[in-house]
């Protein structure tokens, strides 16, 4: 009898790490668009729309 290993943990930790990665992506872009759109109205002088 042979053994063999299962990979499809491996898979599921993959998916994890990305899909975890991908959102901090995501609220890290987010966060950096709101500052950089803070600092543009700030230097127009106005509120923004």
């Amino acid at each position: 009898m042979r053994e063999t290993f299962d990979m499809m943990a491996f898979v599921h930790g993959a998916y994890a790490v990305t899909i975890v990665s991908v959102a901090a992506l995501l609220v890290w872009s987010w966060m950096a668009m709101r500052k950089a759109e803070k600092k543009r109205d700030e230097a127009r002088g106005g509120k923004g729309e």
